[in-house]
């Protein structure tokens, strides 16, 4: 008797450390941005528009993303995920689009803060051009469908 509770107690026990060092699922979570010269800071009077799309996977904690733009008024000379800034701020920038050519795709590894920023809607994208070196055309990065 004895000897089966016990074993019912190391079950119990094994069975408890297993589930509290089981790892959190994960979750992929969408986002969204549209980029159009009205949200740069200060305004441009661009017409151009963009787009992009983005997920967000918090176990590998990667960011995905993919973009397009057209009507800039030249070559986009650098492309950027800034923040932390809410929309009509401006803030540095945290992860580098490489690939400026539209489309666009790409992914970047985030830090917990990063992440956690993101989450909070506290990122914007920005395009470049010579004619914009602050920025032609800009979107706030908030949570998709």
């Amino acid at each position: 008797m004895i000897a089966n509770r016990t074993r019912y107690i190391l079950a119990l026990t094994a069975a408890g450390l297993l589930a509290a060092t089981a790892p959190a699922l994960a979750e992929i979570v969408s986002y969204k941005a549209d980029l159009n010269g009205a949200s740069e800071v200060p305004p441009t009077s661009s017409k151009a528009l963009g787009s992009v799309t983005a997920t967000y996977d918090t176990a590998s904690k990667k960011l995905s993303w993919k973009g397009n733009y057209s009507g800039l008024s030249g070559d986009a000379t650098a492309a950027h995920f800034h923040g932390p800034a809410l929309a009509g701020q401006n803030g540095d920038v945290a992860v580098a689009i490489p690939e400026t050519k539209s489309p666009f795709e790409g992914s970047a590894t985030l830090t917990d803060n990063q992440a956690t920023e993101l989450a909070a809607g506290k990122w914007y994208v920005n395009v470049h051009t010579a004619a914009n070196p602050d920025g032609e055309i800009r979107g706030q990065v908030v949570k998709g469908q």
